[in-house]
């Protein structure tokens, strides 16, 4: 029962002007709450009804004919109702019309508290029970999860694992604090070391990408990627300006401003800002940049975007700094997919040539799930157009301060300090020859996978991978994306469906991408992503085989699946293998 909700028009023995007892005297097990009710008629009254801690009456002392002795029926006339204070039962009673406090048939008066270790031993009897004895079922599920992803094959390109320190600092007290602003511009106080937590992940943000603190700045604070990307479009534009990206047919991600062929509005960016995507070329599968500068220079956007979800090949950022410089854009990057491999200086830096980069925190860089965003500081270089809709051309870059404003206070809420703490762990380990050693790998570990890919025929997208991805063109197949992730996440394979350039929209993909970081982090080498590519083909003949006896229709077709034997084989032998590779963070 909670109190002060079911009896608020009750005063507990002070007004409404008036400031509550410091400490409620609080009686042991046999206690009960006696409430003067002799002024029921006016309770909304600001005129205090006195609230008493009294000792409870036993039946024997009712019956013994002492100062306590009363009628039964007398007893039970009143109004009674249970609750609990500090998990110890209590009854708050209310006398009857006329019955004085200091009647003789008033219980005796009691003030006294539980003493210290009865107050330790209540707040530790439901603030230090394991997750196992607090909430078994939900324990149980999460164990089925831990299960699914020791037995399964990772493929997910935007999917990872984190070790068991990032795990650590992820379940940490740091949750509990609120730490609204920017380090030394808190609105709470007591952040003294929330301050230094945030100060070292945003050092060890810009020591990770080589950055200088001169030249960049960074904000470790957003939720996602998507309210990094949308926290840069609040700082710099005004609802309705122009931005420009990648179509996500062609591989760019819906936080870029993505609007369906019949014109829905599918995020915020396209909701508030106007924008046209740029494509790439049908026949190759690149970025076409002749016609990328010329809707660029039709358009006029007032950002820029470079960077997608599903492209597997290096960016031309030269030209696309040059681009932006003719239309007057800012160049910003979101590099969610590829921040690890620049960070591991395993691919082209973005951070020569863009305004702002934005990344996620959790997909090769095997952080904590969050955003970040890195902006240019300082003295701009010379001939950089930076005609933002201000007007006012300055020599001096000033996205900080619009930036975070953006973040805090006009998007989001207190930063997630445990998240912050656990990012700057993954970047302490991105900065070392390991983590370079473990990217290496994962580009290793992608070209293998393609290669074994192309010599059973299969079509890739650009015909391979620069990066950590491919993308897998099924539509000479005859399979959608969705029939073919549904046969792999039966046998314990988890990819997941894209749209092709081509496509008429994201109701039907004709692909799927698949990447390599997640088993490249439980220690798959090139060999293991071959036998990798036996299961994939081997998924695939089972998908095409269902889908000719059962149909494509989704119930028809799972139907077929889940009795098919081949199916069952292969998940015994997807288990088999994936049981010989280590979990990051924890053990089976």
């Amino acid at each position: 029962m909670d109190l002060s909700k079911s009896h608020s028009n009750l005063s507990l023995g002070f007004s409404s002007h008036a400031s509550p007892p410091h400490r409620a005297q609080i009686a042991d097990d046999s206690v009960l709450l006696h409430l003067d009710s002799s002024r029921r008629e006016s309770s909304y009254s600001s005129t205090p009804v006195p609230l008493q801690l009294m000792e409870q009456q036993t039946e024997s002392h009712r019956n013994d004919g002492g100062d306590g002795e009363r009628d039964d029926d007398e007893y039970d006339d009143r109004e009674v109702e249970e609750f609990r204070i500090l998990g110890h039962p209590m009854c708050l009673k209310r006398r009857r019309d006329g019955e004085s406090s200091t009647s003789s048939g008033s219980a005796k008066r009691i003030s006294c508290e539980f003493d210290i270790e009865t107050r330790r031993s209540a707040v530790r009897s439901w603030g230090d029970q394991t997750l196992r004895v607090a909430d078994p079922n939900l324990f149980g599920i999460m164990e089925k999860e831990k299960q699914r992803q020791f037995k399964g094959i990772e493929l997910i390109a935007s999917e990872n694992y984190v070790c068991r320190a990032v795990m650590e600092a992820l379940g940490s007290h740091l949750t509990n604090k609120y730490s609204e602003g920017m380090p030394g511009a808190r609105y709470y106080c007591g952040n003294q070391y929330i301050d230094e937590i945030e100060t070292l992940c945003r050092e060890r943000a810009l020591a990770a990408f080589g950055l200088s603190s001169d030249n960049w700045g960074v904000n470790v604070q957003p939720y996602s990627c998507t309210s990094a990307n949308f926290a840069v479009y609040t700082g710099l534009l005004l609802p309705g300006d122009r931005i420009m990206g990648l179509d996500t047919p062609s591989g760019g991600n819906t936080s870029h401003g993505y609007c369906t062929p019949n014109g829905r509005k599918v995020s915020g960016a396209s909701i508030f800002f106007e924008s046209l995507p740029y494509k790439v070329n049908p026949q190759t599968g690149y970025i076409d940049y002749d016609k990328l500068e010329e809707r660029a220079l039709d358009f006029r956007p007032k950002i820029l975007i470079c960077g997608g979800s599903s492209y597997p090949r290096e960016l031309d950022y030269a030209r696309f700094r040059q681009i932006a410089d003719k239309c007057g854009a800012v160049l910003m990057c979101d590099m969610a997919q590829i921040s690890g491999l620049v960070a591991a200086k395993e691919c082209v830096s973005p951070f020569g040539y863009c305004d702002v980069v934005t990344s996620t925190t959790h997909k090769s860089l095997r952080g904590p799930r969050g955003g970040i965003i890195f902006y240019r500081k300082g003295s701009k270089p010379r001939k950089r157009a930076m005609l933002l809709y201000q007007g006012n051309e300055t020599d001096q870059y000033d996205f900080e301060e619009k930036i975070n404003f953006a973040v805090f206070p006009s998007l989001q809420g207190g930063p997630h300090n445990n998240h912050i703490a656990a990012l700057a762990v993954a970047l302490k380990q991105v900065a070392t020859p390991e983590y370079k050693a473990y990217m290496q790998q994962v580009k290793k570990n992608a070209q293998a996978l393609a290669a074994a890919l192309l010599r059973k025929k299969y079509k890739l997208v650009t015909g391979g991978t620069d990066n950590h991805m491919i993308l897998w063109d099924l539509r000479s197949l005859g399979l959608t994306g969705k029939n073919y992730e549904n046969v792999c996440e039966i046998c314990h394979i988890t990819l997941n469906k894209i749209t092709i350039f081509g496509d008429n929209g994201i109701i039907i993909p004709g692909g799927v991408r698949v990447g390599t970081p997640a088993m490249t982090s439980r220690g798959c080498l090139e060999s293991d992503f071959e036998t990798i590519a036996d299961f994939l083909h081997t998924a695939a003949q089972i998908a095409i085989s269902v889908q000719r006896e059962y149909g494509k229709l989704p119930k028809t077709y799972l139907k077929g699946l889940l009795s098919n034997n081949e199916v069952v084989e292969l998940r015994n032998r997807v288990e088999s293998f994936s049981a010989q590779f280590a979990m990051p963070g924890f053990e089976i």
